[in-house]
């Protein structure tokens, strides 16, 4: 069992905020998101870089609200996201669309508020360029490789839907100069949860050979997905290499190319994953031949990771930080589900060493800051938990400003 978890909960009286709110209720540590933004941005000599942050791992206001003070722009995949990210004060140029299955309706809405299109279909390229001559528009390659904690998150090779694969680049060509469309971006995005950095950098020489192509290019963007250690034992991602590789291949590209081209990153978990916790009640004690149960009032309809992937989140009981008294024990949800497992992997059932359950301790599921709560379904007609954020100490409910985007 790793306590270090608690560590990005220093000063937060977590079984406080669980009493005053109730459970189940996800917690963020809003001085987290910041130190971890810093950390990433002051990580990259690169100059000329911007961060976009990667609205569909965590939509919480008050997060976006932090990372709008700290200047970050927005990874938005949805014209819904687009409007929110808006609504919040973000500016139209900090902004780039990276949607899949995009309409013509979803171009118009775009352009109508100065948002450039990632392409990452000739299909989709072609409806933009002959319906909106002239265009600026950035374009989403796929590296023919992918990485990342799940098969299911792998963005990159033939497998993948995302992307326009370098053997269709003369196709690009021929279709943005017959339209006049301007190239001006090059992205690519591999996966999500990696820890390995040199991924990135053969996505990135890739993504500046492709750029060469195109004499309009403004900016490069790599994407996201940069890990965080999820179990005890798992490697920190080496952000000190990552930055310096990365901009040494951007210096040599400017300098080589004679233009100043800006770096953009689209990180997600990385910057909130850290910061979030579930803190959900033991509603239910139960043994079979095999396993001793411990049932909480919350389940995969509010994080759905463990089910979807076999992803390992630290359980704590929280009730009992102190205590020296352990036990094996699977962790359940409260919904008429098997798979409702939380310690789990992809095989199935894994149970835990945590300090010894009882009916009405809090348990806390870490690092759930990243697509836990968005994610979240109504599935068993289950109410959304409530969502708590602590700043320099102090703790307060935070709105679901989301809602009229999607009702």
């Amino acid at each position: 069992m790793n306590l270090k978890k608690l560590d990005n909960f220093k000063g937060i009286n977590l079984l406080d905020i669980a009493n005053e709110y109730g459970t189940p209720v996800y917690v963020y540590n809003l001085d987290k998101v910041k130190e971890n933004y810093q950390k990433l941005f002051n990580s990259i000599p690169y100059e000329n870089k911007k961060i976009l942050f990667a609205m569909k791992s965590n939509f919480n206001v008050d997060i976006l609200k932090t990372l709008r003070y700290l200047k970050c722009g927005i990874d938005a995949v949805s014209t819904e996201e687009i409007a929110y990210a808006l609504d919040l004060g973000f500016k139209s140029e900090d902004i780039l669309f990276t949607g899949i299955g995009i309409s013509n309706e979803d171009i118009k809405y775009c352009i109508s508020r100065g948002i450039v299109p990632n392409v990452g279909s000739i299909d989709l390229l072609e409806r933009i360029s002959k319906n909106h001559p002239g265009i600026n528009i950035s374009i989403r390659i796929n590296p023919d490789f992918g990485h990342g904690h799940h098969d299911h998150v792998i963005t990159g090779g033939p497998h993948s839907k995302f992307g326009i694969y370098e053997s269709y680049l003369e196709e690009v060509k021929r279709i943005t100069e017959k339209y006049k469309a301007n190239v001006i971006g090059v992205h690519f995005h591999i996966g999500s949860g990696i820890l390995d950095f040199e991924p990135y950098i053969r996505g990135i020489k890739k993504a500046l050979d492709i750029s060469r192509i195109f004499k309009t290019i403004e900016f490069v963007d790599i994407g996201g997905g940069i890990g965080i250690p999820y179990r005890e034992n798992d490697n920190n991602f080496d952000l000190e290499k990552f930055g310096e590789s990365i901009s040494k291949l951007m210096d040599e590209f400017s300098k080589a190319e004679g233009r100043n081209v800006k770096l953009l990153l689209e990180p997600g978990r990385f910057l909130v994953a850290e910061s979030g916790v579930l803190l959900a009640k033991v509603v239910e004690i139960k043994h079979t031949p095999l396993y001793k149960f411990a049932i909480v009032n919350t389940g995969f309809n509010h994080l759905a990771r463990p089910v979807m992937y076999g992803s390992y989140h630290e359980i704590i009981n929280i009730s009992k930080i102190d205590s020296k008294e352990f036990e094996e024990i699977v962790v359940a949800g409260n919904l008429c589900e098997s798979g409702d497992i939380f310690t789990r992997n992809e095989e199935g059932i894994e149970p835990r060493r945590i300090q010894k359950v009882e009916y009405g301790d809090i348990l806390g599921i870490f690092d759930a800051g990243a697509y836990g709560y968005s994610m979240a379904s109504h599935y068993n007609l289950k109410k959304f938990p409530k969502e708590v954020v602590v700043k320099d100490g102090y703790h307060r409910l935070s709105e679901k400003a989301y809602l009229k985007y999607v009702l």
